[in-house]
């Protein structure tokens, strides 16, 4: 019976978060008495504790800080965990002459991909290791490893506990799955943006230099260091988010490189609420928008231009818009941008801002855009303050 308790809560864990967990913990006198009761919380707190190593990935490492907490909600003698290639930790009894079998007790569940009941021969009399189940890890449905469960028999409650830990482990495994490929695509949209954004920008940056480099050498030596600086953030590799106040640097430094493009043609205003500048944010988030409004909205127009960016403290939210009284667009059309269904034309994707936005805050963080065909544009953007995940290192 004590199998099937555990059993019941470990098939519903995934759908707990384990602040959730912890409270349940906390109050475990509170909310029951009865061994039934107290046993479920206890797994609940078990399983919350073997989770987070195992969001990694199926490695040495978080096996074996995994490795007891299972072994706790399985009530075995010992376990013992396998990738495909190899044992990655074996914890509890007969470590010292049953742990180098180990990865031979997993070949056949590795091949296969079955359960698998195994007589487990020993010499020793006292040893409580005497028979093992070993069940496949998935991801994908993919064998990538194997759990295995020792003691002294194999009864069904075993059998039925290693397969549902086992099902709960897959789910741990496929979430780290999932970090790792938005960690990918993170990285991939970054590189993108940086596409996007450097021949054309590189290309007028050092135009407009080589055009101070005779009648104001000052000039270009100053415009020559902003562009280093400019590029240098662009193309550092590490790090998915930088503060607010880092973003609006490099902005600066551009619209710099702009300004002495432009001369008086671009005016800018910022207003800036100080309480948001330490506010974590993707990286790159905000320049694309920026260089859009100077490419898109004044590139293609007589007379001066106004570029206005706004950073607003709204309680537990911070709100930017970046807004320019230059051509803007048709509603419709932005609407397909947004939606992947067409390419904007040369330009830096506002859609590539919206994706990678999305992922990190959820869908009710994209971006908002006011235009019109000669009404200029207004992009708007919600981003929590904090958001779990989210940090400037």
């Amino acid at each position: 019976m004590e199998y099937l308790v555990g059993v019941a809560v470990v098939a519903v864990l995934v759908s707990v978060p384990a602040i959730v967990l912890w409270r349940v913990m906390r109050g475990r006198r509170e909310l029951g008495t009865s061994p039934a009761e107290r046993a479920t919380f206890e797994t609940l707190h078990t399983a919350s504790l073997a989770g987070p190593p195992l969001r990694a990935g199926l490695t040495a490492d978080g096996a074996e800080r995994a490795s007891r907490h299972l072994r706790a909600l399985l009530g075995s003698a010992a376990v013992a965990i396998t990738d495909s290639e190899r044992l990655l930790v074996y914890d509890g009894a007969g470590d010292d002459h049953h742990a180098a079998a180990a990865f031979e007790h997993a070949e056949a569940t590795l091949q296969d991909g079955r359960t698998q009941v195994l007589t487990i021969e020993c010499d020793l009399l006292e040893c409580p290791i005497r028979q093992a189940v070993v069940v496949p890890l998935t991801t994908d449905d993919r064998v990538v490893g194997a759990l295995a469960a020792y003691g002294q028999n194999a009864s069904a409650g075993l059998v039925r506990a290693a397969q549902e830990v086992a099902g709960w482990v897959d789910s741990q495994l496929e979430l780290a799955e999932l970090d790792r490929s938005r960690t990918l695509l993170m990285e991939a949209e970054v590189r993108a943006l940086r596409a996007q954004i450097s021949p054309h920008f590189v290309y007028n940056s050092l135009t407009t230099i080589a055009s101070f480099v005779r009648t104001d050498p000052e000039r270009a030596r100053e415009l020559l260091l902003e562009f280093a600086d400019f590029t240098r953030y662009s193309f550092r590799r590490h790090g998915e988010f930088t503060t607010l106040a880092e973003e609006l640097r490099s902005i600066d430094r551009y619209l710099i490189l702009e300004r002495a493009r432009f001369g008086d043609q671009l005016q800018v205003t910022l207003r800036i609420a100080p309480e948001v500048l330490p506010v974590a944010v993707p990286f790159l988030c905000l320049q694309p928008l920026v260089e859009n409004a100077v490419r898109h909205g004044l590139e293609s127009r007589n007379g001066v231009g106004r570029i206005t960016i706004v950073a607003e403290d709204v309680g537990a939210e911070c709100r930017i818009s970046v807004e320019d009284d230059g051509l803007g667009m048709d509603p419709d059309r932005l609407r397909r941008i947004l939606a992947g269904d067409i390419a904007p034309k040369g330009g830096v994707g506002l859609a590539n801002v919206d994706e990678r936005l999305r992922h990190v805050y959820g869908d009710d963080y994209g971006l908002s855009v006011e235009t019109g065909a000669g009404a200029g544009t207004k992009v708007n953007i919600r981003l929590p303050k904090y958001h779990p995940g989210v940090s400037a290192r």
